[in-house]
């Protein structure tokens, strides 16, 4: 089987992103012909000045539509390309220049109809960007669940730098309205169908997140509220690990009114685990600042995803609400259905 790749890259008001993008993918290293199509989804501030500055460079296809969401904008994205393997990221990474050589070995030697593969910081990011980088990804806080050499033989791909062959986004109808969370559960849906999915550890992405902690904090806040609706609609999928920033959350309290009543041994748990976070990501990063602000972000994040996963499992399980209902802002209701 020949592959013949398209990247999918939805975008909202976000033009110096996909300049960043684009420039990155000017130096990508690969001799065969591939397309980017990029999908404006209904943004105020467009980026077809951005396009028109690299359309001489790489071949592009830009679409502009209406505003219904990531996920719907990909499957808008995956019905016009041209390719039949859709190698679909965000637009606030960037592509290292052997990005697409390592795909393409990978799927030639090993095919799989889905893939994911990992994010990591470049030294051109900021402290904060390399903090929150730590915190969603080490094994010490996420458990390696966005992608680890161990991971190989089964994988949720997470959107912000997936691979999906044209017959699985055929048979699956690509994603789902829900944001975020449309990229595990179009995992699951796949694994129902018996399509494969594994992790290419040297498809990694430099992912430029550009949030300040409140805008960090209300994203997290999400994954949370998404994480029990998955185990509502995919019940195999639910695992006691999703409970761990919750627990971590309740347990600090207990911890502090016991250290309040006199009690300190549960706070100091609490205390040496998170110097150890400091001390591994100021190893990892060289430099002390990026390692206590990694302490921040690591409980910023596990208060953040454990209160939603809460508030979730409150609505869903204890007050019997719908999704849609109880968290219409994760829903975008726009969306063609599929």
């Amino acid at each position: 089987m020949s592959l013949e790749y398209s990247f999918i890259i939805p975008v909202y008001n976000r033009p110096e992103e996909i300049k960043e993008l684009l420039q990155s993918m000017t130096g990508l290293r690969f001799n065969k012909k591939f397309e980017i199509v990029i999908i404006e989804d209904g943004s105020s501030v467009p980026c077809d000045d951005v396009i028109n500055g690299f359309s001489n460079r790489i071949n592009i296809s830009y679409y502009q539509k209406t505003n219904t969401g990531p996920g719907d904008s990909r499957n808008y994205g995956m019905e016009k390309a041209l390719g039949n393997y859709y190698l679909i990221l965000d637009s606030d990474v960037l592509l290292p220049s052997g990005y697409l050589g390592e795909v393409d070995d990978f799927l030639s030697a090993n095919y799989f109809d889905c893939f994911g593969g990992p994010d990591a910081a470049d030294e051109s990011f900021t402290k904060l960007q390399k903090a929150i980088n730590y915190s969603m990804t080490s094994w010490l806080t996420t458990g390696g669940i966005r992608g680890s050499k161990k991971a190989i033989d089964k994988f949720q791909p997470r959107s912000f730098n997936m691979g999906l062959s044209k017959k699985a986004f055929e048979l699956s109808g690509g994603f789902g309205s829900i944001h975020p969370g449309e990229d595990p559960d179009l995992s699951l849906r796949l694994e129902k169908l018996g399509i494969r999915t594994t992790f290419i550890p040297g498809a990694v992405v430099y992912h430029k997140r550009r949030v300040d902690w409140n805008k960090f904090y209300e994203q997290v806040q999400k994954f949370g509220k998404v994480r029990p609706i998955l185990n509502q609609w995919h019940p195999k999928s639910a695992k006691i690990t999703y409970w761990f920033p919750a627990l971590f959350i309740i347990g600090l309290l207990v911890a502090v009114f016991l250290f309040l009543s006199g009690f300190s041994f549960l706070l100091y748990v609490y205390l040496i685990y998170l110097v150890i976070i400091g001390v591994d990501a100021a190893i990892k990063n060289k430099s002390f600042n990026i390692g206590g602000t990694a302490v921040i972000a690591t409980i910023v994040q596990f208060w953040g995803y454990g209160s939603g996963f809460l508030k979730s499992v409150w609505k869903l399980e204890f007050q019997k609400m719908e999704p849609q209902t109880a968290f219409p802002e994760l829903f975008f209701t726009d969306a063609k259905k599929r």
